[in-house]
């Protein structure tokens, strides 16, 4: 028979995991706008562009910072200074090839001195009235008065035809930079995936489920060979190229939502040429 205080303290401990990790249990993708892959077929001139910034999600729901999948983020309260009480959608970034680093600090749960190095990079207003430009136009205007150092507009620039996508691609890539995201910008504000926002690379991206760990062979006999992954569809592949001998020696346990880039697929659906990116906590 367990002693009472002994239960007593086992039951705390219950407790304190269930306050720890129940966020993250019951965390659901946010009804946010996402871009589709643009396959540059679609007629976009007219329409505007930007640097797709590889950061952490965050979206600002009038109230608190959330991260694309509703896990409450806990910037330091100086960070969300003159926040408004309307809806925001960024990027907390801080600069090109970064994303350990923004990652690690925006989604530790005491705020650090790292928070210094981030800013809010906004690039919709969502739910509000008008055309992409006027729903930017009340935050510009509303931090115009209310001041946040922290805060910046990512540039939106307006496409004459495709050539000028093709030229700031480039540039955007040449400098280390993720992709381009393009816009309509006469669309009023929709969440989910649309033909209307598109995201540019030279590569595609995609995320899976670790549901495996395979031993590897040859000088890589003592570590991890591969992984195991499951994609939404649930299609099962294995993805075995991409990783640093560390991640090899300390990889991502079964259940981690890991990023991997990827040329197409084949026939029966399994990414072509893919590669480990990154392993996502957001």
């Amino acid at each position: 028979m367990v002693p009472f205080h002994g239960f007593k303290y086992t039951l705390v401990f219950v407790l304190f995991l269930l306050l720890s990790f129940g966020q993250a249990l019951f965390a659901q993708d946010l009804s946010l706008q996402k871009p589709r892959v643009y396959n540059s077929e679609e007629e976009i001139t007219g329409w505007v562009m930007s640097e797709k910034l590889d950061g952490i999600r965050g979206y600002w729901n009038g109230k608190k910072l959330l991260t694309r999948k509703g896990l409450t983020l806990n910037p330091p309260a100086w960070f969300i200074k003159n926040f408004p009480g309307f809806e925001l959608d960024g990027e907390l970034w801080s600069k090109r090839g970064d994303f350990e680093f923004i990652q690690s600090t925006v989604l530790d749960k005491n705020p650090g001195n790292g928070w210094e190095k981030i800013t809010y990079n906004i690039f919709e207003v969502p739910n509000e009235k008008g055309d992409f430009l006027f729903r930017l136009s009340k935050a510009r205007a509303w931090f115009k008065i209310h001041n946040n150092n922290h805060i910046r507009f990512i540039p939106q620039i307006r496409i004459k035809d495709k050539s000028d996508l093709d030229l700031f691609l480039d540039e955007v890539q040449s400098k280390g930079g993720e992709g381009v995201i393009v816009k309509d910008p006469e669309m009023p504000y929709h969440t989910g995936r649309s033909a209307h926002v598109l995201k540019v690379k030279n590569f595609w991206d995609m995320e899976g489920v670790v549901i495996g760990l395979n031993k590897g062979k040859g000088k890589y006999e003592t570590m991890m060979g591969s992984l195991t992954i499951k994609l939404e569809n649930e299609i099962i592949f294995k993805l075995g190229t991409g990783f640093t001998d560390q991640i090899r020696k300390n990889p991502p346990s079964i259940g981690t939502i890991v990023t991997f880039k990827y040329y197409g697929f084949t026939k029966n659906g399994i990414p072509k040429f893919a590669s480990f990116l990154r392993v996502r906590q957001d």
